[in-house]
């Protein structure tokens, strides 16, 4: 990558310069006149981090994954790596030298080595956005600098600066790339830095994500489809502008097509039945009475109370708490669980197969906390088809 090579070049050339003086200074002090030994003097002043010493193939090994471990690796590396000859060339040239100057060519030399020190986060993702925005870098090249970049943004200070640095514009632009891996880790990107990140969240909206990322969700490539539900859910949590949006493109159109697809990657089921759990949850918390477009789609509640028969019990537990914080809307209307989704019959079925679980050591206590959540699902289910016969009576 361009950092790894602006940083080999520079440490070459300061590493050079750096040798020479030390190899003069160490002759003109008559301490010795080998490298060996003088590594030995420097390492006495203060250096010595303790451990076995690193070798110079151990430490081209740590180079070349971005970086060297100690300031002394770097001199172990820039020596294996250097041509002897103008090594003592160079140490000639210095020995010259006054007192003085040698001791303003040391200050020198250490302010250079105060700029070579690992570049600033803020640094690094320049670089790998940098590389994004370049037409004729590889693929591989593109893919690392995601790779880097999806790393970077973690912390909440670094994917603030994302945008200012034109790091989202340039991810959101490869969510349309050929390639699906591209694709992939873009929307991955995008649903990290978003993460419980209000400020992340609607600079994303902004720029018009959200409806590339429900395209996504769809792809052929799971992988694809799963980050970007990834990315959706992170963007629209706990954002009311970002929920009003996702349903405006249809949003609850795009669950049912993932949900009733008994077909499809489970692990699509389940982050599609967690997304609708939370945005139900969003509005319960809200305490609104705005009518979700989720209450009319027969189609999706009867895809999730149908997943309650799933033989994955995460998946089976995240559908059984989604039916639970839908029949605690207002707007939930009774009736249609019971007489379309047949709610009253999934839940017999799921008794049974709970009173089983708890038989076996092995999922013993996990079914008697999903018979707990059953029962309170039963309960809601039972007043609130209660009050509908009290109202029609």
């Amino acid at each position: 990558m361009k950092r790894r090579a602006i940083f080999t070049s520079s440490v070459a050339a300061a590493m050079l310069v750096f040798m020479a003086a030390a190899v003069a200074g160490a002759e003109r002090e008559n301490k010795t006149s080998s490298i060996g030994a003088l590594w030995s003097s420097a390492k006495g002043e203060g250096d010595d981090l303790g451990g076995p010493p690193t070798t110079v193939q151990e430490e081209e090994e740590r180079h070349l994954d971005g970086g060297f471990s100690t300031l002394e690796g770097m001199l172990q590396w820039s020596i294996g790596h250097s041509d002897p000859e103008k090594l003592k060339e160079a140490a000639l040239d210095i020995e010259r030298l006054s007192s003085q100057d040698l001791k303003q060519r040391q200050v020198e030399i250490k302010e250079l080595m105060d700029k070579l020190k690992t570049p600033s986060d803020a640094e690094l993702m320049k670089i790998s956005i940098n590389d994004l925005n370049n037409l004729s870098i590889s693929l591989d090249d593109r893919h690392r600098a995601l790779q880097e970049l999806l790393i970077l943004v973690e912390p909440i200070d670094n994917a603030n600066e994302l945008h200012k640095l034109g790091g989202l514009t340039a991810v959101i632009k490869d969510l349309n790339h050929s390639n699906p891996d591209i694709r992939t880790i873009s929307a991955w990107i995008l649903g990290t830095a978003s993460q419980n990140n209000p400020f992340v969240q609607n600079q994303i909206l902004e720029l018009g994500a959200l409806a590339k990322l429900m395209e996504r969700a769809h792809s052929g490539f799971i992988e694809e489809a799963i980050k970007a539900l990834y990315a959706i859910s992170a963007l629209i949590r706990n954002n009311p502008e970002g929920q009003q949006l996702f349903y405006k493109e249809a949003g609850d159109l795009m669950l049912q097509k993932i949900l009733s697809n008994s077909s499809i990657d489970i692990r699509l089921h389940r982050k599609s039945v967690f997304l609708l759990a939370d945005l139900v949850d969003c509005q319960l918390q809200s305490r609104s009475d705005t009518q979700l477009p989720f209450s009319s789609n027969h189609i999706l509640l009867k895809s999730v109370v149908d997943l309650m028969a799933s033989t994955d019990l995460d998946l089976q537990e995240k559908a059984l708490y989604a039916v639970k914080s839908l029949l605690m809307l207002r707007s939930t209307d009774a009736l249609v669980f019971k007489d379309i989704c047949e709610l009253d019959l999934a839940l017999g079925r799921m008794k049974q197969q709970l009173l089983q679980l708890i038989l076996d050591d092995q999922y013993k206590e996990y079914a008697l906390d999903v018979e707990n959540l059953r029962k309170e699902v039963e309960i809601i289910f039972l007043r609130k088809l209660e009050k509908v016969c009290m109202i029609r009576e």
